[in-house]
């Protein structure tokens, strides 16, 4: 099977890449990367190790796919994926605009060409923002809880949110790039006759991300606190009670290989979460940093950002329903994994861009 993963050189794209090629040797894949992130250069040496053909394009150019050889499935994992993307004064929005959505316009026009599968690595952001902010909670143990006996809308449970919850705007302009993105991939694909898969995926973590205070937060946690940089816990009162879940990429894989060897029958689109089993809050984040590093002092901004909730968590059972398939990495060996990496590497958090 010839494979081609966009956003090959990130964390995303280059775990998706080595973990397919140890569960697929005999795959080729190919990948596209233009490299704007720091840090992408360490990656596209490793990936042209493996013998990946790594090649500079930006997907926002569609000229840059022309040369691009034909595959069997295309896994679009070049996205910016912040929330706060196109918001916050330094990025902009029509780049968002760009990257996330005409992007994607770009690649399924290659596939509806070459009649390839796709796969799109959709976010948990899509969910309506509102009604998930509004979500009566509870503090326990140092983490929001959904609140017992709470009346909540139809797709939020204690299990999570569900791929029946709104995503009705607000969703960030970084969700509704996402959502459209869905839209138009089912659209293209129903029409012009090639699979779509859409996997919408909580917090990705993992050794080598390129954290930052807006994206990756788990590992820019652990790289901070390690090195003494400065933390803050923003919005809900400073106190770091906001709950995610995490994901490891490469556990997606087996369900990837399994959506690229279906072509049809099940919902196209599902969550891919780490779910209640592997949540944290930041102020447990910090627990767990203290105790393998020692006190180190966060700093506390009460005020609730724009687009800010308190308890995100992915309910995943269709996907488990479907395909059989769940996460497999605990949220434990996640961290340690990433703190291995942090400790081997001193200066990751410049060669990340986050310093």
């Amino acid at each position: 099977m010839r494979i081609l993963i966009t956003g090959i050189c990130g964390f995303v794209g280059s775990s998706l890449a080595s973990s397919l090629l140890e569960s697929m040797p005999d795959a080729e894949l190919y990948g596209l990367d233009n490299f704007i992130r720091p840090g992408s250069e360490e990656n596209r040496r490793r990936l042209l190790e493996m013998g990946v053909a790594v090649q500079h394009g930006d997907i926002r150019h569609a000229s840059d796919l022309e040369a691009l050889p034909p595959v069997d499935y295309v896994i679009d994992a070049a996205a910016n994926p912040s929330v706060l993307a196109g918001t916050d004064g330094q990025t902009s929005s029509r780049q968002l605009v760009e990257h996330n959505l005409w992007g994607t316009v770009n690649l399924l026009e290659y596939c509806k060409r070459y009649g390839a599968g796709f796969i799109l690595i959709s976010t948990s952001r899509v969910y309506s923002i509102a009604p998930l902010a509004q979500a009566e909670v509870a503090v326990v143990a140092d983490a929001f809880s959904l609140k017992p006996g709470a009346t909540f809308p139809s797709g939020l449970t204690a299990a999570g949110v569900a791929e029946s919850f709104s995503t009705d705007p607000p969703v960030s302009l970084y969700g509704s790039t996402k959502r459209a993105s869905e839209m138009l991939a089912l659209e293209y694909g129903d029409t012009f006759g090639f699979p779509v898969w859409i996997n919408r995926c909580g917090v990705l973590a993992g050794a080598g991300q390129f954290g930052r205070p807006d994206q990756g937060i788990f590992a820019y946690w652990i790289n901070a606190w390690l090195r003494r940089a400065p933390l803050a816990y923003i919005g809900f009162g400073g106190k770091g009670y906001q709950v995610r879940d995490c994901l490891h990429p490469r556990d997606l894989v087996p369900l990837l290989m399994k959506q690229m060897g279906a072509g049809a029958g099940a919902p196209r689109v599902i969550n891919c979460g780490g779910g209640v089993a592997n949540a944290m809050s930041l102020a447990n984040l910090s627990a767990w940093c203290r105790d393998r590093y020692g006190e180190h002092l966060v700093s506390a901004v009460p005020e609730i950002r724009r687009n800010d909730i308190p308890w995100l968590v992915m309910d995943s059972s269709l996907a488990h329903d479907l395909w059989g398939w769940q996460p497999a990495t605990t949220i434990e060996a996640i961290l340690d994994e990433i703190a291995t990496h942090a400790e081997a590497h001193p200066a990751w958090l410049e060669i990340s861009g986050s310093l």
